[in-house]
């Protein structure tokens, strides 16, 4: 009967820990609850950002393209090692592979199906079954012992190290390319970073977000974007528009349209601008 009063408040987990907050109002969300919602949210020692009730709210629909270029590269012979190496160094507290693994590879199957409607091409790249197969193995991540790496039950405090689980290659083996591509670092920072970077950028085009400001702040406080990056628009503004879309645009003719970057940073580049202009 009040739609004004109506919102979601979605935090990220473990709470005690992730300082994000999404405030999730809707198109008949009033100003003054809204409001309200932020003032809890701050006093709850929360970082708030609002965002547009839409799959994924802002954050996670930025991780769906992340995640399955992810898988891509996987599919395309990248070890995992180098992968979780190479986005570590690119500035990420923890590699794609070990974030598959704590998430939960249900859950992150379930965040790439319920994003595919709303994105479209946008969120392809690793095959959308592979994930499946891997859940209905009951190969689920750390909580099940067994995701990308494996999780044996060790007595007293010493940490066993992580071994690597070859049930995982069996089982996407159809799904990998027959030739092995050789890349260097660069290149699977690319495109694995620069995925997010550019659904953020359809964020802020679609009005998910309300400013530059709060996707930087979203990314870094909710998933690890490198802090010292300052998140995807300040990144941005660093590489350079014209840079990232030739970029871009390189790697959609050479891997798909899922790289095609949005309209507002081709825009952008045409007139030389930047997100965070200097004062």
């Amino acid at each position: 009967k009040r739609p004004e009063n109506i919102l979601g408040m979605h935090y990220f987990s473990p709470v005690d820990k992730m300082p994000l907050l999404e405030i999730i109002q809707h198109e008949g969300t009033s100003k003054e609850t809204a409001s309200r919602a932020v003032a809890t949210g701050l006093k709850q020692g929360k970082t708030v950002i609002v965002v547009k009730d839409v799959p994924g709210f802002y954050v996670n629909r930025c991780l769906g393209p992340y995640m399955s270029e992810v898988v891509a590269l996987i599919q395309a012979g990248v070890p995992i090692g180098q992968l979780e190496k190479a986005m570590k160094k690119y500035g990420y507290p923890v590699g794609p592979i070990t974030l598959f693994d704590e998430v939960g590879l249900d859950v992150a199957a379930h965040v790439q199906e319920t994003l595919s409607g709303d994105l479209g091409v946008r969120i392809e790249g690793g095959h959308p079954q592979a994930l499946m197969d891997l859940q209905q193995a009951g190969i689920l991540g750390r909580k099940s012992g067994a995701g990308f790496y494996l999780y044996p039950k060790t007595k007293g405090k010493k940490k066993a190290k992580r071994e690597e689980n070859p049930q995982v290659q069996s089982i996407l083996k159809k799904y990998m390319d027959k030739d092995p591509q050789k890349l260097d670092d660069t290149t699977i920072q690319q495109r694995v970073a620069w995925r997010f970077v550019n659904e953020a950028l359809f964020c802020l085009q679609d009005g998910v977000i309300e400013n530059p400001v709060d996707g930087d702040i979203g990314a870094v406080f909710g998933v690890g974007f490198p802090p010292f990056r300052g998140g995807p628009f300040r990144e941005l503004d660093r590489i350079g528009a014209q840079t990232y879309v030739d970029t871009m645009k390189s790697y959609a003719d050479k891997y798909g349209p899922q790289f095609e970057p949005a309209q507002i940073i081709v825009d952008m580049a045409k007139q030389s601008k930047k997100f965070h202009p200097e004062n």
